[in-house]
Parts: C-alpha cells; structure tokens; sequence
C-alpha cells in the first residue's frame, strides 16, 4: 500500500497574538514556508476577520498550506498537506513554529489516498491520462 499525499495538522499554542492577527505577516510566513519547504507555489488568498483573526491558503503545485488563527486564544490551526516525496513539511513546521513564536504545539500526521499497487512498483503522483 502507499499513499498519495501526507496530511500534518498541527495546533499551535501560545503564539504571538499580534502575528496571529496581522494578515500581511501571515501571509509573509505561510508563503515563505512554501518556499522554504521546495514547494511550487500557484496562488494565495488570504482574510482578516472582524473583530479577529486570520485566514489563508497558499495552493501549491503539490497540495496546500492553510492557516486560521485565533488571536484571543494565541492559538492557530495549520494543515500541510503535499503529495509526491520532494516537499519536506518538517521544514514548513518548522518555519511556522518559529514565525508564530508558538510555545508549543501538537502535531498529527496522516497518509492521505492509500492504494494498493503491484509489488515493487510506485504510485505514480500526477499519472499521464491518455488522449483519445
């Protein structure tokens, strides 16, 4: 069995309540762990809620890195999800963790689309459809 794509969802604690509501900072962090991580990044779109908080997604070639923060609580939810073995979400955690200022978090990983294939060959990620 192998999986199409790897899902980490992380909570962060504690984080900078200013960061968490400061949309062009959020922004700047999610777009530059895409970078950092080696993703291909296809767009953005992010949102400033009233009173609080900050939603955004960065679409990438590979899946997407979205964000929802809670200021009030120092807290943000974060899902990384990619699929194919070049991305490396550590380093996109990573990155988060720190530009957050985040005292702590937990962290989950799941392996998303597990099928099965024939003995020793791979899942191939982006499969060539034929044309009629």
């Amino acid at each position: 069995m192998q999986a199409l794509g790897r899902q980490v969802v992380v909570d962060y604690y504690n984080c900078n309540a200013d960061f968490l509501n400061d949309v062009a900072y959020i922004k700047r962090a999610m777009h530059q762990a895409a970078v950092a991580c080696g993703a291909t990044i296809v767009d953005e779109v992010f949102h400033l809620f009233n009173p609080h908080g900050v939603s955004g997604v960065v679409v990438i070639a590979e899946s997407h890195l979205a964000i929802h923060t809670w200021p009030e609580y120092g807290y943000a939810a974060v899902d990384l999800f990619t699929c194919g073995q070049e991305i490396n979400l550590e380093i996109a955690f990573e990155h988060l963790r720190d530009s957050l200022q985040a005292a702590s978090f937990s962290i989950m990983e799941m392996k998303r689309g597990i099928l099965e294939v024939a003995q020793g060959q791979e899942l191939p990620f982006k499969p060539v459809v034929a044309t009629p």
